[in-house]
């Protein structure tokens, strides 16, 4: 039985490493044709079509959609994580993680409507659960995923008031063993080794096979939010 992205285009950020780089492999595997944003597209799997783009740079974000044409669907999964708290963190992770988690998935959602076909498209984003409950360690990330969430609900209610047959909906896993972990756990790789030995963390892997489901689901079904965790993770 063929899937549903069969034949399809999507457009993914962040398709060269962890959670983005495992969706491709999937999307491809059920017989779509994956359009790969990243700075490195010599780590892309094989088979995606690479479009260099630095996300931090909004010009770089408008070129991405001067090289593409029709696309059926995009999952935002580029993301930056830093631990910089608020009451004494770096501006510059603050701005790193704000043009990325949060200008660059909102931009790259609004211009991929022009891109969708007549019948319609699918727009996937990547958050957090520190997009639904603050973290201990607080600081400036967790804002931002409490931004993608209001994004994701705020773009829902303008494509229904504007009868676009578009679906949005968000993936909030909780761990997840990527190369965002050493960028969140910066200066603090003690805590990282203790926090895995604490627990199993999610893989890509689960991750992905909830954004492949949310591409596959009927165009009667729309998927708000997922969230996930680690049986081992207790918030």
């Amino acid at each position: 039985m063929s899937s549903p992205l069969e034949g399809r285009t999507l457009l993914l950020t962040g398709a060269s490493s962890g959670i983005g780089r495992v969706t491709a492999s999937m999307a491809m595997a059920r017989g779509a044709t994956v359009l790969g944003v990243t700075r490195r597209p010599s780590s892309l799997p094989s088979g995606v079509r690479p479009i260099e783009a630095d996300l931090t740079r909004r010009e770089d974000i408008l070129e991405i959609f001067q090289k593409v044409d029709r696309i059926d669907a995009l999952v935002n999964c580029a993301g930056m994580a830093y631990l910089s708290r608020i009451i004494d963190g770096n501006p510059a992770d603050w701005e790193e993680m704000w043009r990325v988690n949060v200008f660059a998935l909102t931009l790259c959602s609004q211009l991929a409507l022009r891109h969708f076909p007549k019948t319609g498209g699918r727009i996937v984003n990547v958050s957090s659960m520190s997009g639904h409950r603050v973290p201990p360690t607080g600081g400036f990330y967790a804002p931002t995923k409490f931004a993608v969430r209001a994004i994701t609900d705020s773009m829902r209610l303008e494509i229904k008031a504007a009868g676009l047959p578009v679906q949005v909906g968000c993936v909030s896993p909780g761990f997840v063993d990527t190369p965002l972990l050493e960028h969140y756990f910066r200066g603090r790789e003690d805590s990282l080794q203790k926090t895995r030995q604490a627990m199993t963390m999610l893989e890509p892997e689960d991750v992905a096979r909830c954004i492949i489901t949310m591409l596959e689901t009927p165009a009667h079904v729309e998927i708000g939010d997922i969230l996930l965790r680690s049986s081992d993770q207790k918030v």
